[in-house]
């Protein structure tokens, strides 16, 4: 079943607008979580905020939230301080813009979300902004209030739906050339490129969602599933020893053999 929408609102370009649902893209509703508890009583353990010096419980009511600016100085801001200068929700995905698909790096992509239209009268609209994007190979630029910050987003045609990407801020993506300029240019011979590539070729494989699945999580879920049947799986497969790559000098001997490999797999 569809989870219910987490945000409701429109989206409009121009004098086009219409009526628009949202979804997170993602979820981890079915990652496995534990909770701590008392061996002895079976219990759940409860965390509870203590001063750091005194060590007695601090009551819920003198908590307020500090901006460290020297040790052991802090601005302290309270809750009504920090609503006063958020921004106004507005909701209203107003495209302010549109870029070239492909000149915006994956780097600045934050978290994805499901955009469609909330009713059939506004489905019309809906077709008609996502269509133009997708023939023209665009994406939309607009900013909007989420998760109690602006943030400017990204609007995505796929299929007939549209995905609203919230973009990274300036200052969360790290300069590459920080640590990439100290890689040398060094340029590889052509016979080592050419079996590379076939090598490359060798292991290609059509996208599949099960290349990432969680093998760790299905273990764990199967030694749920045997505790409740009161067979406990204590013991557990050893670990094979990680031994790292050796240093191979030569390159074409290493590649001829991996070639071979893959072309017996």
């Amino acid at each position: 079943m569809a989870p219910r929408s987490f945000w409701k609102g429109y989206l409009k370009l121009s004098l086009v607008n219409c009526a628009v649902s949202m979804v997170p893209a993602t979820t981890e509703s079915e990652k496995v979580r534990f909770h701590t508890l008392n061996r002895a009583t079976e219990n759940r353990v409860v965390s509870r905020y203590v001063d750091s010096v005194t060590g007695r419980e601090v009551d819920e009511d003198d908590e307020v939230k500090g901006f460290q600016r020297g040790e052991d100085e802090y601005v302290m801001l309270e809750d009504d301080e920090i609503d006063a200068v958020a921004l106004e929700s507005a909701r209203t995905i107003d495209i302010e813009t549109f870029i070239p698909k492909d000149s915006i790096e994956w780097i600045w992509y934050d978290t994805p979300h499901y955009l469609t239209p909330s009713d059939k009268v506004g489905e019309e609209a809906f077709a008609v902004i996502r269509e133009a994007m997708a023939t023209k190979g665009v994406v939309g630029i607009a900013r909007l209030v989420m998760y109690r910050r602006e943030r400017a987003v990204m609007l995505e045609p796929r299929g007939n739906g549209i995905v609203l990407w919230t973009l990274r801020y300036g200052d969360e993506v790290r300069d590459p050339n920080e640590y990439f300029k100290a890689i040398g240019p060094q340029k590889s011979e052509s016979d080592y490129m050419q079996l590379m590539e076939k090598f490359i070729e060798a292991r290609s494989t059509p996208w599949d969602p099960s290349i990432v699945d969680d093998p760790v999580q299905d273990r764990i879920l199967d030694m749920i599933a045997a505790k409740k049947k009161g067979k406990s799986k204590k013991k557990t497969a050893p670990k094979a020893e990680s031994k790292g790559p050796s240093n191979i000098i030569n390159i074409m001997e290493a590649l001829k053999k991996s070639l071979e490999a893959s072309k017996k797999k």
